[in-house]
């Protein structure tokens, strides 16, 4: 065992009672690295109930997909057919994950539901994202690889083409969602990507609805939105880009109009609110009841790098409707944490903190 393990079994021996809030308070760690760490000596035996944890705050989950990305920046413009002087960074991703991540950092208790290989690259994941969730129900698959997404980025920060490697998420299925039922069913919020098959997508909105969950859906890209489900009954937040909401809605969105009446389709089909998302033009977003409206983008963003602002904006969105914030206020809250992602090199941007985001929102204001 080394010190960490040592210092928890200590803590347990002493009180067995203590909830796991309390033991990582005393230990000055995360509660998603104690629980990570909880998960270890569980499995090697050291501890063998689980009567030391007491009712816990409810927990965010997330599921779908966990990678690790591969960013190519180009030195210069693209040229095809010929090699592409250029520098790489690699970092973790995926969309639940960052979501998962950014939550995190905002001092939400969040847990992450995936799959992965038993390999390298998951290890990679699980150190650098066990500090802001729990990876302890992640289900790693022998002889399969962990997820992957390989982006080339012009000068300017743009995406010239991505590569997804993204085939051991078919075992993202509902046999393995529900062993972990119960989690889910005591959520206080599920947000779930379209990494996931269909069959889950259905499985967890029908879940959600028989337990009261408030229930996130996160589209990956257009290919994707063939996993959604028919319609969008239980589903508190549904939140898109323009280009899925046209493959959704049969609907073409060229005018402003065109955008407004593309929400108002989406709130027909069931959700509680719903936001479509269009890049530097801003965002079109209404409640049930409510009329669309647009919000302009955060203006004059130096774009270092875009990977990364999508689930930084659904994140500051979600954490604004999880205080209990207005509409427009999880809104801005959203587009400011996507504009400081912008500006920063990082998918996740590392000095994220519920008190600085607050902070930069009244300065903004």
């Amino acid at each position: 065992m080394n010190e960490k393990e040592r210092a928890v079994l200590d803590l347990i021996r002493a009180n067995p009672y203590l909830s796991q809030q309390e033991m990582a308070d005393t230990l000055q760690i995360s509660r998603p690295s104690l629980a990570n760490i909880i998960s270890g000596l569980i499995r090697q035996g050291k501890i063998t109930g689980r009567a030391y944890i007491l009712p816990e705050e409810k927990e965010i989950i997330c599921i779908g997909g966990a990678n690790i990305d591969r960013k190519f920046h180009l030195n210069e413009q693209t040229q095809l057919g010929t090699s592409n002087p250029a520098s790489m960074t690699v970092s973790v991703g995926g969309v639940a994950r960052n979501i998962a991540e950014n939550l995190g950092r905002l001092d939400h208790h969040v847990r992450l539901l995936t799959v992965a290989g038993n390999d390298s690259d998951w290890d990679v994941i699980a150190r650098e994202s066990s500090s802001h969730m729990d990876v302890s129900d992640v289900g790693q698959l022998i002889g399969k690889s962990t997820g992957s997404y390989s982006a080339v980025l012009d000068p300017e920060g743009e995406l010239v083409i991505a590569m997804a490697n993204m085939e051991i998420y078919d075992f993202l299925a509902p046999a393995y969602l529900e062993e972990k039922s119960r989690i889910i069913s005591n959520a206080a919020m599920v947000i779930i990507d379209l990494n996931c098959p269909k069959e889950s997508v259905d499985y967890i909105k029908n879940l959600a609805i028989q337990k009261g969950n408030p229930l996130v859906i996160i589209p990956v890209s257009s290919p994707k939105m063939n996993r959604m489900p028919s319609d969008l009954k239980g589903v508190t937040w549904f939140i898109c880009n323009q280009d899925e909401a046209e493959t959704y809605t049969g609907l073409s969105i060229n005018t402003e109009a065109d955008w407004k009446k593309a929400v108002h389709e989406l709130l027909s089909f069931g959700a509680e609110n719903v936001v479509v998302t269009a890049g530097s033009r801003g965002i079109m977003a209404a409640p049930a009841g409510g009329e669309a409206i647009h919000f302009p983008a955060v203006e004059n963003v130096h774009v270092e790098d875009v990977t990364g602002a999508g689930d930084a904006f659904v994140s500051g969105l979600l954490h604004g409707h999880l205080i209990g914030e207005p509409f427009e206020e999880n809104v801005r809250m959203g587009l400011l944490n996507a504009a400081k992602t912008l500006e920063c090199s990082y998918t996740v941007r590392p000095d994220l903190t519920r008190h600085l985001l607050k902070k930069e929102l009244e300065e903004l204001q």
